[in-house]
């Protein structure tokens, strides 16, 4: 008896060790991430405006019909980012993801606490490059550090009634993110 038991105890451990490993490399060898999803219909450094979900076909899963949402996959290859957004009336938010779909930070319009989010977009690299300017607080200036070169932004706005939604996208259409022009 104790040996049929000692039998499914490590059967149910090999599973599990099994199982995990699983779990933790399927990120790792997804062909169709969001990233690789974006590609195609996102230019690299400005921002694109996504399709509205359908039942039949949606660019990302479980997006919600109530939010416009926009994207800018960036490339920090050549140097900061410049992002620029107006911000709706009801709520507006901005996610950072590396390349591996890892989110780094986000922000919404009520800690921006302004009529835009303004921010910089650098790699650790690029931030310790920059010259130090006096009289610049970090409430005057957000500079985000990337963990990685490559990445997307996602920029969400809620039309709380589904006759804003055309407000909302005009919107979002104001927002910006370019290469930062050397000064």
């Amino acid at each position: 008896m104790i040996r049929l038991l000692l039998w499914i105890l490590g059967g149910v451990l090999l599973g599990g060790v099994v199982h995990l490993a699983t779990v933790l490399a399927l990120p790792q060898t997804a062909t169709q991430d969001a990233y690789s999803r974006l590609v195609p219909i996102t230019p690299v450094n400005a921002m694109a405006p996504l399709a509205p979900p359908s039942s039949e076909a949606a660019i990302m899963p479980f997006m919600d019909p109530a939010f416009a949402a926009a994207v800018c996959r960036y490339d920090l290859s050549n140097g900061p980012l410049k992002f620029n957004a107006p911000v709706t009336q009801t709520y507006t938010s901005v996610t950072f993801y590396t390349r591996a779909s890892v989110a780094y930070y986000a922000i919404n319009d009520r800690a921006a606490g302004r009529k835009a989010i303004e921010l910089d977009l650098m790699t650790p690299e690029q931030h310790a490059e920059m010259p130090e300017e006096e009289g610049v607080t970090s409430a005057d200036r957000l500079i985000i550090e990337s963990p990685t070169k490559t990445g997307l932004i996602v920029l969400r706005a809620l039309a709380a009634e589904p006759g804003l939604m055309p407000a909302v996208r005009r919107v979002l259409a104001a927002a910006r993110c370019q290469i930062e022009a050397a000064s």
